[in-house]
């Protein structure tokens, strides 16, 4: 049975590891409020001009922007990996990159050659050691993603796209579900996807109609035509560029914000399995204290028997 000094000490080690976990867990908490107001506030625009893309690109002449084409082979895929810098975020990183990886087998298999982007020193860290080398690497920006990021990973996606060098191009990352939740997505960014983001990320489960055949035309609400001004090119080329960097830049926050969650659950678990240690430590010292009392007062009392008689 341990003694008394070997408890007290584990007891004071696990404490102190409680407080460590404990305001790690108060810091992410605070993190999470911003990064969900960023998420929260920029989810409408990615939203738009990624419905706008849709609506309007079947209006478009097909030459008028070489990103709206579908290519006829699969050939080359680039997938951007979004991570974190940090670990004690529980299985935030590990799902992440355990997909990636299993979905560029996935690929390899089929023929296709792919390339990596890796965001944040985890992903960078587990593709180095399997020998993966990612054209990009982002490192401490996981937590504070920037508008220049995204707008790199966009441009450097679009133009090897446009010139062939590139036929699909898909990104992995946590969604923050809430405060408490994380959901792992895969979300194909080239060529367009007609998924809207209520759909993409579960935020408002499209409701079918059951009565649309049911339903008379209305005449007065004819679908119209779209004119494009100064043409077909410039409103396509504009409309791309920003569908490409909303897409990335709004992964790249969102994951920011799943991050934060994912820490302070983790935190608080630690901290209530410390709590819980901390107990049952208690309770196992106050037993061997009292059993070292009782041993010692019988062997008092058997010493002061002894000289009696």
């Amino acid at each position: 049975m341990p003694n008394l000094h070997d408890i007290e000490r584990r007891i004071n080690s696990v404490s102190s590891t409680k407080q460590i976990t404990r305001t790690m867990e108060m810091v992410a908490a605070a993190k999470i409020r911003r990064a969900s107001e960023r998420v929260y506030n920029a989810l409408p625009w990615a939203s738009a001009i990624s419905e706008m893309l849709i609506s309007t690109a079947k209006y478009a002449p097909l030459d008028s922007e070489p990103l709206l084409a579908t290519h006829d082979e699969v050939k080359r895929a680039l997938i951007v990996v979004i991570a974190s810098d940090r670990g004690l975020a529980g299985g935030f990183n590990s799902n992440v990159l355990r997909h990636a990886e299993k979905l560029i087998k996935e690929k390899e298999r089929q023929g296709i050659e792919v390339e990596i982007v890796a965001c944040g020193k985890k992903a960078i860290g587990y593709f180095s050691y399997r020998n993966i080398v990612p054209i990009f690497e982002f490192r401490d920006l996981s937590a504070d993603p920037t508008y220049e990021e995204a707008a790199e990973i966009s441009q450097f996606a679009g133009d090897s796209y446009r010139e062939g060098k590139l036929d699909e191009v898909i990104i992995v990352f946590n969604h923050a579900k809430n405060a408490a939740e994380q959901r792992l997505i895969e979300q194909q960014v080239l060529p367009i996807n007609t998924t809207s983001y209520a759909e993409l990320l579960g935020l408002a489960p499209k409701e079918k109609d059951y009565f649309e055949h049911f339903r008379e035309k209305d005449l007065n609400h004819l679908p119209g035509d779209i004119d494009f001004e100064p043409d077909a090119e410039s409103v396509m080329h504009y409309l791309m560029r920003a569908y490409l960097r909303n897409t990335f830049y709004y992964a790249l926050i969102d994951s920011a914000a799943a991050e934060q969650g994912a820490r302070r659950t983790a935190m608080k678990s630690a901290t209530d399995n410390a709590n819980e240690m901390v107990n049952t430590l208690t309770r196992v010292y106050n037993r061997v204290r009292q059993g070292a009392i009782t041993t010692e007062i019988s062997e008092i009392v058997g010493g002061a028997a002894a000289l009696e008689e």
